[in-house]
């Protein structure tokens, strides 16, 4: 899932990168976010899977979006589900406020994934997650990865995630990269090798 103000083709020149071969069919699933006002840009309508308030991460968050948005992710894992991929075989993944909806969707979803891919990210509603997370999930395996310049979601958002994550018994391999808010070709090679443990 991309992040605020991109759309589902931010993420498409990755597949040649994350080629399986014929041995390993993946189908890619890139949805798009809705186009809202987002406060923090000045009321600017974008792409955005919820509404950003502030960057203090005490203050308020858009809850109702956050949470309309992940029924409409849960309802393409159903669909997916429905065409016979099994939910054990689904990734989550996403690049800044699509890797918080990643985060949240997965944690909560009823059904066993195979893993979330969170890149460059943060847990949002982190409460209510922890109140809502769900048994079938409760071992879910995830990647963040971060970059040391990342001055648009401060890399601490993502390293005090991570610790509470990872105190709720969550498998978190963390990987910090010397970048900006971006993805890495590194990072790339480090994401294709997760996947290939997840999915195996």
């Amino acid at each position: 899932m991309h992040g605020l103000g991109a759309d589902a083709h931010d993420f498409e020149p990755v597949i040649p990168i994350l080629d399986f071969g014929p041995s390993r069919p993946v189908r890619y699933v890139f949805p798009n976010a809705p186009v809202r006002p987002v406060t923090l840009n000045g009321g600017m309508a974008m792409r955005a899977w919820y509404d950003l308030l502030s960057m203090d991460r005490n203050a308020p968050e858009d809850e109702a979006g956050i949470r309309d948005s992940a029924a409409g992710i849960e309802a393409l894992i159903e669909r997916e589900v429905a065409r016979g991929i099994a939910a054990a075989q689904i990734v989550m993944a996403g690049f800044s406020q699509g890797g918080s909806m990643a985060l949240f969707t997965a944690l909560r979803y009823p059904q066993q994934l195979a893993g979330v891919l969170a890149l460059s990210t943060y847990l949002p509603l982190a409460g209510a997650v922890f109140e809502e997370r769900t048994d079938a999930n409760a071992k879910l395996p995830i990647f963040m990865a971060h970059g040391d310049f990342d001055d648009i979601v401060p890399i601490n958002f993502a390293r005090n995630s991570r610790k509470r994550l990872t105190q709720l018994g969550h498998e978190v391999e963390w990987r910090e990269y010397p970048m900006p808010h971006s993805v890495s070709p590194e990072e790339l090679l480090h994401i294709k090798a997760f996947l290939d443990r997840v999915l195996d």
